[in-house]
């Protein structure tokens, strides 16, 4: 069956100005959609128990746009009560620090209607709040996957992402809590939607992510690989359905980790030997992913997201 309605959910945690420059740009890609003969549903979903997305909502949400609490804390649980709250046929998640690029929605929905596939992904650039760290900027690490459109895909992000309601409500998928604060439960959500039924890129679906300077620094580069690491192995574990299967994912996480460790340790010092700033760049965060892999097989959990006082913090 067609689709006729689709939700657009938002995620925020205290970032006002950047859900003040999102939500118009929602409003003008569901209006183009509209005459299509779409209804568009915009719906916030604030991860702040005191609401402050409200005032936003209220003054530049065209009084389109619903606005709801999560007061738990944790990606996953903002996710989950997205899923709870959804009123469209379609779902379409994207971050309220991203921005959509013309015919983004329109081009989901027809990748949607040709494939019929339980999920739809696009494509992520980034634009920079200033000039890279040449070290950052030289390992590339900001460059993201882009496929052909219709190329089948097993794993992806919610930040640019849509989803068959009906499927998911079938399959009863939901976001792992477990991964609320140290990120990765949308890797594990994908990846059980994947076994329901196909999933699908769209390369002409695309959004730019607006990155902050506390971002583009060596640290969170290196911090972010040690958390993508982590959160592999860790979903890795969570699909796995026995003790046998469990111990099993350990092991392969090792075999992943440690030549990552090792290699990327090497290859650092072959930066260094030859002055290369590339070498020694992307040698170093391959290292750092490899020590997460390990870490996730011994139940450590690196929390990227646990909430501190900063305005700037993310909701997930």
């Amino acid at each position: 069956m067609t689709a006729r309605t689709v939700t657009i959910g938002v995620l925020t945690f205290r970032r006002p100005d950047d859900l003040a420059a999102l939500l118009p740009l929602l409003l003008e890609q569901a209006t183009e959609v509209e005459r299509d003969g779409l209804a568009v549903d915009v719906l916030v979903v604030d991860n702040d128990p005191d609401g402050s997305g409200g005032p936003v909502v209220e003054r530049v949400g065209g009084g389109r746009t619903r606005h709801v609490v999560e007061p738990a804390p944790g990606i996953a649980a903002a996710r989950n009560r997205v899923l709870d709250e959804v009123t469209g046929d379609l779902l379409v998640f994207i971050d309220d620090d991203e921005r959509p690029h013309p015919g983004w929605l329109g081009h989901l929905v027809a990748a949607h209607r040709r494939t019929g596939a339980v999920a739809v992904a696009g494509a992520v650039v980034s634009d920079f709040a200033g000039p890279l760290d040449p070290w950052v900027a030289d390992g590339a690490f900001f460059r993201r996957r882009r496929l052909a459109t219709d190329t089948p895909i097993d794993v992806a992000a919610t930040n640019n992402l849509l989803l068959d309601v009906a499927a998911v409500r079938a399959a009863g998928t939901r976001f792992d809590v477990t991964f609320g604060l140290s990120g990765g439960s949308d890797t594990l959500f994908t990846r059980q939607l994947a076994e329901v039924g196909p999933m699908t890129w769209c390369d002409e679906a695309v959004v730019t992510d607006a990155v902050p300077a506390a971002r583009m620094t060596r640290d969170w580069v290196l911090r972010r690989a040690f958390r993508s690491g982590n959160s592999a192995s860790r979903v890795d574990l969570a699909l796995a359905a026995t003790p046998g299967a469990r111990w099993a994912a350990r092991l392969q996480a090792a075999r992943r980790g440690c030549p990552r460790l090792a290699g990327g340790l090497a290859r650092w010092l072959v930066g260094a030997a030859l002055r290369s700033r590339v070498h020694r760049a992307r040698g170093l965060r391959t290292a750092c992913r490899g020590a997460g892999l390990l870490a996730g097989t011994l139940g450590v959990v690196y929390q990227e997201y646990r909430r501190v006082p900063a305005a700037t913090s993310h909701a997930g």
